[in-house]
This record gives C-alpha cells, structure tokens and sequence, in this order.
C-alpha cells in the first residue's frame, strides 16, 4: 500500500494516462521507497522488470534478464542467455509486440538500478538507446520506467545526456525524504502511533528514509527503535554507513571523507574548506564527489544572506550520517538499552541542536507557513558574521527568513524537551544579534525575532518583552517538504 507520496503518484498516473510513448525517470538516495513506489504504483501494468545487480559483469547482468524475461512471459523453460545487450533487447521487443497484440491497455517497462545494469564497455546503453529511439518512442501504449539510486549518474548518462538520449526523457522525479508529516502518516498506517516528539526523535536518526523507519515496532518506542536498529550488532543500521556509499559511489572513500567533516561543522563549511579538512585536491575529481554528495541529498548547498554563489556553504543533511558518526563510529556505546543511556548526557544536547536545525532547515514551507507568510516571497538562509577587527561584535543566526514585505525573521532554533526558558543573558544575546544583524546588512526592514523550538516558549518577563514569535514543532509536523 502506497502511503503519501501524492506528487510522485500524480506524475506516474499522467505518464501512464498521457496516450503518448514515456520514458520515466526516477531517482533518489539509497533506501528512499523508488522501487516500492513503481512496483505498488503500476501494479499489474507492469509487463517486464529488470534489476540490476551491483558489481556483477555483464554475463551475469545478461542471465538476470533472460531469467526475467522468463518469468515475465509466464513460461516454466529455460530461455537461452542473449550474447550482448542489442540481441536482448531484440528479444524484449519481440515480448513486447506479443503482450500489445493481447490487449489495448498501457504497458510498463521497468529498469531498476540502471547504473549497475549499464557498466562499462557493457553496451548497455548504446543498446537501451536504440531501443528506445527505435522502436519504444513509437509506441502510445508504452511507458519505460528508469530507476537509480545513483542520482549524479542518472542526470549525468540519462536526463542531461548530449548523446542518443538527449532530450529523451520524458518526465523525472526525484525521490525526497519523507516530510516529518509523511514519516508520522507512514508510521501510523503501519500501526505505529508515535506523539509528535517520538516521531522527531526517529527523525532526527534516521529521517524521512521509509526503509529505515521500518525500524519502528507497534507498542515499542522511538528510543527502543533506536537502540535496536543502531546499537545491536545485528541491527540494520549498526553498520550500514560502511555499505550506503560504497553502494552508490566508486571511490567511496573520498565521499566519506567529505561527510565526515561536514558532521563535525554545525555551521556547514566553504568548497574550499571542505576539501582541504577532508584531504581532497581542488579540480574535477573534487568537483565530481561534491555534486554526487549534493545531487543524491547527503549534502546541501546553501547561500548565505547578502552573497553570491562563490559563497555557498554545505551542510550535511543526511540525518543518519550525522547520527552513525556522532553516536556509533569509534564510540564503545552498544548493547540493549545503550541509547536510553547515552540520550541523558551532555553529548545529547549538542547532537540534537545539530539534527534539530538540519530538520527545521528542511521544513522551511511549515516554518512559513505556522508564520502566516506562505503567500510572501522569501529568501531564507543561515546568516554568519565574523568580526572585522577587534571593535567589531561577531553573529551567528540559524535561520533567516528575508521577507518581500519588508520584514525579516531573525529565527532562532532550539530543541528543548520541555518548555524552552529565554533568561536574562539569552535575552541579551538575541537584542545583540539583531542589532549586529541590523548594523551589517544595513536593513531597515522590520526584524522580528523567532524561536523554533519542540515544546514551547515558557512566559516570562524576557520573552514577552523581546515580542518573541514562536514555531512548536507541532507545526512542523504539517505539510510536506515541497509545502503542500
């Protein structure tokens, strides 16, 4: 049963109501739903599917399909393995003829892990092409589904193509986290009724990845999801971080690289200080694993307010990534009950602010939204001062939110498992980043100070003279991450 989802689902159901030949592509992260969402989505219609395996050459790759097209064709004999890809896909068009001549309604191809399918010097592609070029853009009744969890190849060897498929595809869709809205939809249709603080907590490890939230039990909390996935040796993602981007990526090791500076970086990091903290020379190679990094959704590009570009900072977004290599790499924490302990202490604290921001950074439409400014035109980024000299008064502001009203949120974001308290000296802090802020962009937009925050603001003197807006995490928890 497919849950949320809902843009996705209306795109495969114009590609398969259109009346027109279509080439789908679909792409994402690892574990992020792409073949459950085709499978469940065409169902029946699906007349032939084809999985690549990783690190097989291409005889192996060549048995898989005759095996498939075996099974496709309903027919208990053995078929003889093709010799290269265009005698294949000869074959899949001769199946093909014979499935339309038995009925009108439209039929699905689906390709998954197409980048492990289309290996080097395999043909794989030169033959997919003529394929498709062919014969299948011919065909109003065909819809050929391309998958990958390699999302850098994907736009790189299909959709941005300057070769034989160019300008090809006919409709691609990017797979994205589910929002926290989605992941709580998700969890209860599979009987897990979380409060809107345990589905953050299972959030802020293992985001909104559906096969990773499969963790979850009915009847066993967030923590005892947590414990068991992460800190058993036989949990799924005790050791997953060692396969997720040697799976996706050659040369693993240098994405790694990059990733692990990023976590230790609350404030994201430059290109250039990225490479250089990760040991990565400045060039094409280097080029290459960030855009792989970015394109696949572990990594994000943000500019900061006022700059251009050559500014941009990254932020590691993948919430388990930060996780493993917080809690689990290098860190003699494990056994039953080790994240009901380790929640407790210090570290905690600085590992939630981090995940906490990187899921409100993600949330932007719901922070808006629980604002009553949906409508306004915004640009929101993170915002960084650094003094100038030794007069000069330094910033740092999580989130800002630059308004075409004129007016601006100054957003503050705090997780907090109560009620969060502004005293004395955190009050100043703010009345002093406002006016640091107010003071170096030259603004003379209205700036309103804005707590983001799980539980709540609790009233006092200080909170009510700053005219603190506030965003609980409730509302977080409506919407998706595209704000629909």
């Amino acid at each position: 049963m497919l849950i949320a989802r809902r843009r996705e689902q209306a795109v495969l159901h114009e590609a398969l109501e259109s009346g027109a030949p279509e080439l789908v592509a679909v792409y994402g992260r690892r574990r992020i739903g792409k073949t459950f969402l085709v499978r469940e989505f065409f169902g029946t219609a699906i007349a032939f599917e084809l999985t690549g395996s990783h690190a097989s050459d291409m005889a192996t790759q060549l048995g898989a399909f005759a095996a498939a097209l075996g099974r496709a064709a309903r027919t208990s004999a053995r078929l003889a393995t093709p010799r290269d890809w265009p005698e294949a896909f000869a074959q899949l068009e001769a199946y093909l003829k014979a499935v339309r001549g038995r009925g009108t309604s439209t039929r699905v191809v689906f390709f998954d892990e197409l980048p492990w399918l289309a290996t080097r010097r395999s043909g794989f592609l030169a033959a997919f092409e003529h394929f498709w070029n062919g014969w299948a853009s011919t065909q109003s009744w065909l819809v050929v589904v391309i998958c990958g969890s390699s999302a850098s190849w994907m736009l790189r060897k299909v959709v941005k193509q300057r070769g034989g498929l160019h300008n090809r595809v006919t409709r691609r869709l990017r797979l994205e986290p589910l929002s926290l809205a989605e992941t709580s939809e998700y969890l209860h249709a599979r009987g897990v009724r979380f409060g809107a603080e345990q589905v953050l907590e299972l959030y802020m490890v293992f985001g909104g990845v559906p096969h990773y939230l499969n963790q979850a039990r009915p009847g066993q909390s967030a923590a005892q999801a947590i414990d068991r996935a992460c800190f058993t040796r036989e949990g799924l993602l005790h050791d997953e971080f060692a396969n997720l981007y040697a799976a996706l990526f050659e040369h693993a090791e240098r994405h790694e690289a990059v990733i692990r500076v990023l976590a230790k970086k609350r404030g994201g990091l430059t290109r250039n200080e990225v490479l250089a903290a990760a040991g990565l020379d400045s060039g094409g190679t280097a080029t290459k694993v960030l855009d792989e990094l970015e394109e696949s959704g572990f990594i994000a590009k943000r500019i900061p307010l006022g700059h251009t570009s050559r500014d941009a900072v990254l932020h590691l977004t993948d919430q388990y990534s930060l996780f493993y290599l917080t809690w689990i790499a290098g860190h003699r924490v494990g056994g039953e009950g080790a994240w009901l302990r380790a929640r407790t202490g210090p570290r905690h604290s600085a590992w939630s602010g981090l995940a906490f921001e990187a899921v409100c950074l993600a949330h932007v439409p719901a922070i808006k939204r629980a604002l009553g400014i949906a409508a306004v035109e915004t640009q929101q980024a993170a915002w960084l001062h650094r003094p100038i000299d030794a007069d000069d008064e330094g910033a740092q502001i999580d989130l800002v939110i630059d308004r075409a009203d004129r007016s601006t949120n100054l957003c503050e974001v705090k997780y907090a498992q109560g009620e969060f308290v502004v005293d004395k000296a955190y009050a100043r802090e703010l009345e002093r980043k406002r006016e640091v802020f107010r003071r170096v962009t030259g603004t003379r937009k209205a700036l309103f100070l804005t707590l983001v925050t799980t539980v709540g603001l609790r009233s006092n003197e200080h909170a009510q003279r700053l005219g603190l807006q506030v965003v609980m995490l409730d509302a977080l928890m409506q919407g998706s991450l595209g704000g629909e």
